[in-house]
This record gives structure tokens, sequence and C-alpha cells, in this order.
């Protein structure tokens, strides 16, 4: 049974299967693309949102220094993303690295998790984007019909109609073809970029010295209800963190994490990249330090506009404009806010489609789901699937309390590929690799212990419906994918290897 449920899929054979022509995606993207398309889905609520609440309720200015370690978190696991991305160039991100490192078992659990991940992860930031729309409109005097729009509470009855439109619009974009979705990326990221930037230039001339007083706030009360008041820590270790001073940085970093979530879907790209081995890296690396020096910027320059403990916190880059006389910039910011969300709804749909494409490749969901689109050669089944679902989910669900299952999600990723790299490292030392993780095995555990220390810092509830979704997913393993995987198949003689070239 172990042999069975920890068997590997080699390297050469994940790289084989990719030339298979009713399962090849097309090869368009470049470097360029990869990190725009990192930057398209990093920057969106987190740096618009998150700033004003991290500030006000834990680190205060001292939030520039949130952004730096969750960066520096996400940097650790960045590189061990680098060299699986460059090595192992197929679809599928975290899920294709820990089939061919850990074995088929925890590849699934890793590849239901992203499923969850990025699900969820659509779906909250489309009804963030209709919220901004809708803010729009209603400035402009025009107002959604009763039952269509954005709904207040879990118990509202009615339907985000904007929320679902969009994400089935983003749908069939992806449909039509990577290289339209990295041009109209491209064209978004510029104008959400350019709403940042000004940001950052405009609030340096309205920064005032005194508000940087003090830097690290010593005494702020821990709120009732909020996130970071974890049962879990309490449990494990009889305290909880502090919610000022030095350690609300960190308490802070666990929360801004969410702005950075994201940079791990360009590693889903990698079949479609041009030359994986050169360009993964850079894409990966190059859009995470260009976001990081964009969010610590930011955050230095609106808690030197407002008073961190003035600052709000749904609106805090707009709201800090209109305090400090030119409301003219709140409306483009909310504006360029609107126009970014959609390419970090475009992404991360991208990223659970060609996740879900490589497991129905391999066996592990159903084969129909794995051929691609005879003209676009894009994974058309799943990616209409999952956009219609999403669509539905968006439309329906109150998705506050499980946003954090996001942030869960993708640290659990991060886990799992920095100890994945280790153990490729042992396993296959002859293995080619263009970009090495450096100080191995020290930056992967730096990783792991980065990346578990941000998990305990979330609500026991969040850990819970984690494990009801984990324990879903072991289910349908047993059930289905153990005896339907290419692996199995190919054991028991029902099917041979790929050779390249064609179909087995």
């Amino acid at each position: 049974m172990s042999s069975t449920l920890f068997r590997t899929k080699k390297v050469e054979q994940s790289i084989l299967d990719t030339e298979e022509p009713e399962h090849a995606l097309k090869k368009s993207l470049s470097a360029l693309d990869l990190t725009v398309f990192g930057v398209g889905v990093i920057i969106g609520t987190g740096i618009f949102v998150l700033t004003g609440t991290v500030a006000k309720n834990n680190a205060g200015p001292a939030t520039a220094l949130a952004f730096m370690a969750a960066g520096v978190a996400c940097a650790l696991a960045a590189l061990c993303y680098a060299e699986f991305a460059s090595t192992v160039p197929v679809a599928g991100s975290a899920y294709t690295f820990s089939y061919a490192s850990l074995g088929e078992l925890p590849a699934w659990i890793i590849g239901w998790d992203l499923v969850l991940e990025f699900a969820l992860g659509t779906a909250v930031v489309a009804v963030g984007w209709s919220g901004y729309i809708q803010s729009l409109m209603e400035n402009a005097g025009w107002t959604m019909p009763a039952g269509l729009g954005s709904r207040e509470g879990a118990d509202a009855f009615g339907f985000d109609i904007l929320a679902a439109a969009l994400v089935l619009v983003l749908t069939g974009i992806l449909v039509l073809g990577m290289k339209l979705s990295a041009r109209i990326t491209s064209l978004v990221v510029a104008i959400k970029v350019t709403v940042v930037l000004v940001v950052i230039i405009a609030g340096a001339f309205l920064v005032k010295g005194e508000n940087y007083d003090p830097f690290i706030p010593k005494e702020k009360p821990v709120e009732a209800g909020s996130s970071l008041d974890s049962p879990l820590i309490q449990l494990m270790f009889g305290w909880a963190p502090s919610n000022f001073g030095v350690m609300g940085i960190f308490t802070a970093a666990s929360v801004v994490f969410f702005a950075f979530i994201g940079f791990d879907v360009v590693a889903t790209a990698a079949e479609e990249t041009k030359n994986p081995q050169r360009d993964m890296p850079r894409g990966i690396l190059g859009s995470l330090a260009i976001c990081t020096t964009l969010y610590v910027l930011v955050s230095i320059v609106v808690t030197g506009m407002q008073h961190y403990s003035q600052l709000s916190v749904d609106a805090p880059l707009a709201d800090a404009f209109k305090a400090t006389g030119h409301p003219w910039f709140a409306g483009f910011i909310s504006f360029g806010a609107a126009v970014g969300l959609t390419t970090v709804c475009m992404i991360l749909l991208l990223g659970q489609t060609r996740v879900f494409f490589a497991m129905s490749r391999d066996g592990l969901l159903p084969r129909f789901f794995s051929r691609v689109h005879p003209r676009f050669k894009t994974p058309h089944r799943p990616t209409i699937l999952l956009g219609v679902i999403i669509a539905i989910l968006a439309g329906f669900t109150p998705l506050t309390e499980l946003a954090a299952l996001v942030n869960i999600g993708t640290l659990f990723a991060f886990v799992v590929v920095a100890i994945g790299v280790i153990i490729l490292r042992k396993s296959r030392p002859d293995l080619p690799r263009a970009f090495r993780t450096p100080w191995v095995p020290v930056i992967p555990i730096l990783s792991v212990c980065a990346s578990l220390w941000l998990m305990i810092n979330l609500p026991a509830e969040t850990w819970v419906r984690f494990a009801v979704w984990m324990a879903a997913g072991f289910l349908l393993y047993f059930l289905y994918g153990r005896t339907h995987s290419r692996l199995a198949r190919q054991k028991s003689g029902e099917e041979q290897p790929s050779v390249g070239g064609g179909t087995p």
C-alpha cells in the first residue's frame, strides 16, 4: 500500500507527457509575460485595503517592516519554486513538483489544496471587484437593482451578477489563448502600476514627519474577534501574540501575507513558456521583488500622510488623500483598484485550470478534462467547467469567512515545495537544474519555518475547514484517483508510458 501511495513520477516522464499532441499546451510566454502575470496577480486588494487594517490594529508606521517580513517569507518560497519550475517545466506548479519528489498521495493532497485555494481566491476577488464597480456606479448616480448587487450580510439573499459576469468573461478569454490573456494582462497591469506610482509620488509630497511618531507603537489593545487571536496558538504555546510592539510587526506580516498571494501562480504557466529554464526564475523572482518594493513604499507614504490611528480600514489609500484635501485622487485610486482586480481574478483562474488539467492528464481526475482545444491549444474543458462553478460561487456564496482558507492553502503549498526541493536534490542529484536554490537545505528549511509560523497565526476555524476539505480529498483519491492514475495503469499493464510525440 505504501509503495503505491508514494510512487513518484519521473521528471523525464512528466516532460514527455507534455509532448502528446492531444494534451500539449502552446508555448507562447516570455520572461516579460511571466513577470507581468506575477505583478498582475500580486497587486490587488491587499495593497489597497490591508495597509490600513494592519497599520491601525497592529504595526502602525512599521507596517512597512511587516510587508518586508512577509516578502522575505515569500522570497524563501520563491527560490524553491524557481528551481522546481525551471527543472520540471510542466503545468501544475506545486502539484507537479510534489509528484516528482514526494509521491502520488502528497501530490494529490497539494493539488486538491490548490484547487480550493485558487477557486476561493478567484471568487473572493470577483466579489471585491463587484463592490468597487458598484461604488463607482453609485458615485455616477447609478444603482444596481435590488438582489443583483453585492450582499452585505451572510443572510442576505441575492445574486451578485457583476462578480459572476466577470468570471465568465475571463473564462472566455482564457479559452481563446494564453497570448491574448497576456496582452490584456499587460494593459491592465500598466494601469494598475501607474495608480500605485501616483499614490507613492503624489503622497510623498503630503507626508508629515510627526505621523511616524511612534514608528513602532508600544501599546495597542488587542481588538475582540481579531483573526490574530488564534485559539490554535494559545493551545500550542499557552499565549496569544501581542498585537503591538515588535510582535505586532510579525502578526501584521501574517495578515499582509494575503497581499502576496499569487506569485506561485506563475509556476503553473511553466509548460506554456518558450524558455522555462531561463524565464521561470526571472518571472517568479522579478515579480515578487517589484511588488515587495511597491508595497513597502506605499505603506511608508500612507502612514506618513495620515496618523495610523486615523487610517480607514476599508479604503485607507483613497481616504488618506481625502483627509489631506485631495478627493480627486480617491476616485482615481478606486478606479485603479477596480481595473487591477480583473487581472488578479483572471490569473488565479488560470492557475486553477492548469492544476486541474495536470491532475486529469495524470489520471487522478477524469482524463476527459486533459484534452486541449484543437485550435487554441488551451485546456478549454476544465476552464469552462471551473469558470461556471466559480461564477456561481461568487454570485451566491458569502465568502468573507472563507477567505482565510486561501492563506492556509498557499502556505501549505509553500511547505510542500520547500520539502520537495530537499528530497529531489537527494534522490535526483543528476537532474539538470537551470536554476539552483542557494544554500540547500538551509533556505528550504527557513521557508518551511516561515510558512508554518504564518499558518499558526490563522484562526482555529480556518484549520477546521481546511481539515474538512482535505478529508474530502483523501476520500476522492482512494475512491477514484489511486486506481485510475496513469502510474497505476502503467504498472498493471493497461497503459504504456509516453515515448514522446504521440498518445500512448
